[in-house]
């Protein structure tokens, strides 16, 4: 498969004044996979250490934080000659928050020895107090694969050129036959375990078995890594999500968790602990649309996302037969699988700061609000075919922005500052846009 983040990486090995790499990301979106296809492709030779499952390495951490010391117990467990041009791998790294604080000391003392490490619970771990070596590491965030890596794993990578080069004469011939991938991609989504199973077998029920023991995986994390106090709360918080996205108003509604009596406190560390893991994106309403957006969020009132459209498919348990009756994926939820995509996409960009905006009323309201560099866009997302924005044009009128986008499954279209986008498009916006 391949996977944008590892141009990152190629980038990260270039340069001269690197520091080690922490990778965050959710289970099973790939980490590992990345690290050694970076390893095997771009160093001589490369060492994976999983600290989870190795307790012989975790207890060298324990006991010491002199790289030295660390690579040379490296070597004797793995039986390799660890030099400058060798990767290495520190895999669940938040199995052992000593590993993480002896990043600081690779980084000090061994400047030219490349060194990546990566965990599920990475930013759970961080969270709950563990010596971070501030300015002593990079990092990048890993997430399920876009649509256009979804094509590129179908071997329709002539597909993603056309996207990229915003082609426009050859992607309306071949519409029709992208948007039957969209459909798949909503249903399948972009976990690489349920890619790479569809692409083998192309089997529905075989991706829905797998999508729900991924599901599963997550819940036996609830079990055995949250804080016995909270637990209760992170399991009805995610179960809630689907339910809280099948409404006409998204807004997060505490009374709309199993526990009707439930109320902000008691679950503000269930949401950050789900965010920590990489689980759910939480989307702020913006209360004016200004530089910079994050000035201008109301942390009390926000949306809710799963990290897979795939697994939100599941979790909906939404029917297979969706894919068969016309364009019905892209309405169902009340639009919310449509939304869950286009999140998505715009998350993968990974520069780009999301929010949301809607008037005093809720009378008004525009699906995402983007800050690219020095713009603030206001997009609008239509799962059906009526294009009518009236929240878009509610907001046009209080703040006069410079580019409005609309997407939908339409062909691409600019009419004065607003820009139709066809959905297979969006993760193009700044580049449609002239956003340089």
């Amino acid at each position: 498969m391949k996977r944008y983040a590892l141009q990152q990486l190629i980038t990260w090995k270039n340069n001269s004044d690197r520091k080690p790499l922490l990778i965050y990301g959710a289970r099973q979106v790939g980490k590992t996979w990345l690290m050694e296809e970076f390893g095997k492709t771009n160093f001589s030779n490369y060492v994976l250490i999983n600290i989870e499952k190795n307790e012989r390495i975790a207890n060298v951490f324990n006991k010491t934080l002199d790289p030295k010391e660390i690579v040379l117990a490296i070597e004797m467990e793995t039986h390799q000659k660890i030099t400058n041009d060798t990767l290495i791998i520190l895999d669940e790294i938040q199995a052992c928050p000593r590993a993480i604080t002896a990043l600081k000391y690779f980084c000090e003392d061994l400047p030219s020895l490349p060194v990546i490490a990566a965990g599920s619970l990475l930013g759970v771990a961080i969270h709950k107090g563990v010596s971070f070596p501030v300015g002593k590491v990079e990092s990048i965030y890993m997430y399920p694969m876009s649509f256009c890596e979804f094509l590129n794993a179908l071997g329709e990578e002539k597909i993603c050129e056309l996207i990229r080069e915003c082609n426009f004469p050859m992607l309306e011939i071949f519409k029709d036959k992208i948007i039957d991938y969209l459909k798949i991609y909503f249903y399948v989504g972009g976990m690489p375990e349920v890619v790479r199973n569809y692409i083998e077998k192309k089997d529905f029920q075989l991706v829905r078995k797998i999508q729900k023991r991924i599901l599963n995986n997550y819940r036996e994390d609830f079990s055995n890594h949250i804080p016995s106090e909270i637990r209760d709360q992170v399991t009805r918080l995610w179960d809630s999500v689907p339910i809280q996205l099948a409404k006409e108003n998204k807004k997060f509604v505490y009374k709309d968790i199993e526990n009707a009596k439930a109320r902000s406190k008691d679950y503000n560390s269930a949401i950050e602990w789900l965010k920590d893991s990489g689980l759910i994106y939480q989307i702020m309403r913006l209360t004016k649309p200004f530089l910079p957006i994050k000035a201008y969020q109301e942390y009390n009132i926000f949306k809710l996302f799963l990290s897979d459209i795939g697994l939100l498919s599941a979790q909906s348990d939404l029917d297979i037969r969706t894919l068969l009756e016309g364009d019905k994926i892209f309405t169902e939820f009340k639009g919310a699988i449509t939304e869950q995509f286009v999140l998505q996409e715009l998350i993968a960009k990974q520069d780009i700061d999301t929010a949301y905006w809607s008037n005093d009323n809720g009378r008004a309201e525009v699906d995402f609000v983007c800050q690219i560099k020095s713009k603030v866009i206001p997009v609008e997302v239509k799962a059906g075919i009526n294009l009518k924005a009236k929240s878009l044009f509610v907001y046009k009128e209080k703040f006069e922005p410079e580019i409005m986008i609309r997407t939908s499954l339409a062909d691409f279209k600019k009419s004065e500052n607003l820009y139709d986008i066809p959905l297979y498009m969006i993760e193009q916006l700044d580049k449609l846009c002239g956003i340089s």
